[in-house]
C-alpha cells in the first residue's frame, strides 16, 4: 500500500521526503533487498569459479545476465521480491526464490539454481548487505554532508579570522577572541570525528549457521571455504564495467556466532553520534549569536517567522538542525548500545533495531543539510560585535594584571579584582591605573593602546590555519 508523504508516519517519509533522496535508496527496505541480491549473486558467482564439478564456470553471457539483475534492480523487482515473502513470510528466502525466478527459460542457470543461497544462513546474506548499505551512506551521504559542513565552516574562519569578538565564559564577559578562530575550533574537532568516521572497517561474515562452516564443509570437506569465504567478503565489489567475478568490497569478520558481531557497527554510530554531538554545539552557539546580533540572516522572500510578530526572523535552521541531531542521536546510541549484544549463538533483537538504521543516519543527514541551508543564510554584523567590545573594558583587567605580576608587582590580581569586578569599566579607569604603574613606559604604552577589540592574541593566525 503506497501512502502520499502528508499521510506518513515518520516525517522522513512525510514532510521531509524530499531531502532525504539520496538517502532512501541505499537505507530503505529497497535498498536493503538490493544488496540481498547483490550478496546472494556474488556468491553464486564465485562458486561457479571454486573449481567444483558440480557446478562449472558460468558463460560470460551468464555473468553479464546476473550482473544486469543487480545492476537494474528496481521497484518493481522489490515488489516482486514482497509477493514471494507473502508467501514464504521470510524475507531472505523470498530473494532467493526470486533470483530462481529469473532463471527461467536460461538452461545454464536453471541446472545450477540449487547454488543459489548455497550453505548460507539467512545472516550470512543480511549481515553483509548491511554492511554494504552503511558503505553507500557513508561514503554518498554522511561524508559528503560532513565535508560540506567542515568546508563551510573553514571559509568561515578564513574571511572572519581578523573580526574581534567578545567571548563569553559562564554567560559572563571574558578574554576577546575572532569569529574565524571560533569556527576554527569547530573545524578541527569535526576533522578528527571524519577521520574517524571514514577509518571505521566495515565488516561481514558468510560461515554458516553458528560460525563454523558446517554445512559447508558437509557437502565439500576438503574445500577451504574459509578462505572462500575471505575472497568474496574482500574481493572488490562490483563496478560498472564488471561481469565476470566480483565481491562486497569489506572487510573479513572470521569469528562469529550465526551473527556479525556488529562491533563496527556500534563504533560507527557512535562515531557519527559524537560528530552529531558536537554539531549541537555548533547549533546551539550560533543560535545564542543570532540573538546576541553577531549574525544576522539572509531573508527569503515569502518567509514568516512569527504568525503575530512580523517583525521576527528566527534561527530556525539551526533549532531544526539541534532537534533533528538529538533524536538522530537518540537512534544511533541505542543502535550501538544493543546490536553487539546477541542471546547465545542468535536471537531476532537485532532484526528490527538494524531496519532503523536509515532512521538515525536519516536524522543525522536532515540535520546536516537544514545547518548547511542555516549556515548559507548568515551574515556577520560588525557593527554589534565591535559595539558590544566596546562596552567590555573590563576583560584588559587580565592583561593589565598579568603585565603586573611579570614585573613583580604585589597582589595585582587582586588590585584589578578590586577595580572591575562586578562594575561597568570605562576605559579612562583603566589607562588611570596603568598611569600609575611602576612599570616600564613601554609596556605602559603598549597597555595603554590596547582595546577590547586588540587584544584576541593569536586567534588570527589559529583561524587561518584551519
Amino acid at each position: 500500500m503506497n501512502f502520499p508523504p502528508i499521510a506518513a508516519l515518520s516525517p522522513l517519509d512525510g514532510r521531509y521526503a524530499s531531502k532525504l533522496n539520496t538517502l532512501r535508496p541505499l537505507m530503505s527496505e529497497q535498498g536493503y533487498m538490493h544488496r540481498r541480491v547483490q550478496v546472494e549473486i556474488a556468491w553464486f558467482i564465485a562458486l561457479s569459479d571454486a573449481g567444483f564439478a558440480e557446478f562449472k564456470p558460468l558463460s560470460l553471457g551468464a555473468r553479464a545476465y546476473l550482473t544486469a539483475l543487480v545492476k537494474n534492480f528496481n521497484q518493481t523487482d522489490a515488489e516482486a521480491i514482497k509477493a514471494f515473502e507473502k508467501v514464504t513470510n521470510h524475507d531472505v528466502k523470498a530473494v532467493e526464490y526470486w533470483i530462481k525466478s529469473k532463471f527461467q527459460d536460461r538452461p545454464e542457470l536453471e541446472k545450477v539454481a540449487e547454488f543459489v543461497h548455497f550453505a548460507c544462513t539467512s545472516e550470512d546474506i543480511n549481515n553483509t548487505s548491511h554492511a554494504l548499505q552503511l558503505k553507500g551512506a557513508r561514503a554518498q551521504v554522511i561524508l559528503p554532508g560532513l565535508d560540506g559542513l567542515i568546508a563551510k565552516l573553514r571559509e568561515m574562519a578564513h574571511n572572519f579570522a581578523e573580526v574581534p569578538m567578545l567571548s563569553r565564559t559562564h554567560g559572563q564577559t571574558a578574554s576577546p577572541t575572532t569569529v574565524g578562530k571560533e569556527m576554527a575550533n569547530v573545524v578541527m574537532r569535526l576533522n578528527s570525528c571524519r577521520e574517524k568516521i571514514a577509518a571505521v572497517k566495515l565488516m561481514g561474515k558468510m560461515n554458516g549457521a553458528v560460525g563454523n562452516y558446517n554445512a559447508h564443509l558437509s557437502a565439500w570437506p576438503d574445500f577451504d571455504w574459509e578462505a572462500f569465504a575471505r575472497q568474496v567478503v574482500e574481493t572488490p565489489e562490483l563496478s560498472e564495467t564488471q561481469s565476470s567475478q566480483w565481491g562486497l568490497g569489506l572487510s573479513f569478520q572470521p569469528y562469529s556466532i550465526q551473527i556479525e558481531p556488529h562491533d563496527y557497527m556500534a563504533e560507527l554510530f557512535d562515531a557519527v553520534a559524537r560528530t552529531n554531538t558536537i554539531l549541537i554545539d555548533l547549533s546551539r552557539d550560533i543560535w545564542g549569536y543570532v540573538s546576541l546580533g553577531y549574525f544576522k540572516q539572509r531573508l527569503k522572500a515569502g518567509e514568516i517567522g512569527s504568525s503575530t510578530m512580523p517583525h521576527k526572523v528566527n534561527p530556525i535552521d539551526f533549532e531544526n538542525a539541534e532537534g533533528n541531531l538529538g533524536l538522530a542521536n537518540a537512534v544511533l546510541k541505542h543502535l550501538s548500545e544493543k546490536l553487539p549484544i546477541s542471546r547465545w549463538q542468535r536471537d531476532l533483537t537485532d532484526s528490527t533495531v538494524l531496519r532503523n538504521m536509515g532512521v538515525g543516519l536519516g536524522y543525522t543527514a536532515l540535520a546536516y543539510a537544514s545547518l548547511m541551508t542555516g549556515l548559507n543564510k548568515l551574515e556577520l554584523n560588525e557593527e554589534a560585535l565591535a559595539a558590544d567590545l566596546d562596552a567590555a573594558w573590563e576583560v584588559l583587567a587580565e592583561p593589565i594584571q598579568t603585565v603586573m605580576r611579570r614585573y613583580g608587582v604585589q597582589g595585582a590580581y587582586e588590585k584589578l579584582k578590586e577595580v572591575t569586578r562586578g562594575k561597568t569599566v570605562s576605559a579612562a579607569d583603566l589607562h588611570g591605573l596603568i598611569e600609575a604603574l611602576e612599570i616600564p613606559q613601554a609596556d605602559k604604552d603598549r597597555l595603554l593602546a590596547m582595546t577590547p577589540g586588540s587584544y584576541v592574541g593569536k586567534a588570527a593566525e589559529l583561524a587561518r590555519r584551519v
